[in-house]
């Protein structure tokens, strides 16, 4: 597993939007006016990775990614290997509304 810190993070993230930018066809003018971008903000996210939460959804849903993104940040599924484990976790809680750390 690869160490990652959040500014090696964005800039991997943002080498690979370019890479589907690219591989989609688009110039970085074309992706701007699609997406509602303005052409500067995909500039400096493709450059140094800084961009809004907004504006990033915005070129993931012209990339074809953004159920991807979505689905990225969600609760992973568990399988279950007997009828045992899902009447376990039926018996189970609901998930916490609250978090319990600070």
């Amino acid at each position: 597993m690869l160490f990652f810190t959040v500014s090696r993070a964005q800039e991997a993230i943002a080498e690979n939007m370019r890479n589907r930018r690219l591989a989609a066809g688009f110039t970085q003018q074309g992706l701007a006016k699609r997406s509602g971008v303005s052409l500067a903000t995909l500039r400096k996210f493709e450059q140094k990775g800084v961009i809004s939460l907004e504006s990033f959804l915005r070129l993931t849903m012209v990339l074809d990614t953004l159920e991807e993104m979505v689905k990225a940040t969600d609760l992973p599924v568990t399988e279950y290997s007997s009828i045992d484990e899902v009447l376990e976790a039926e018996r189970k809680k609901p998930p916490r509304k609250r978090g319990w750390r600070e």
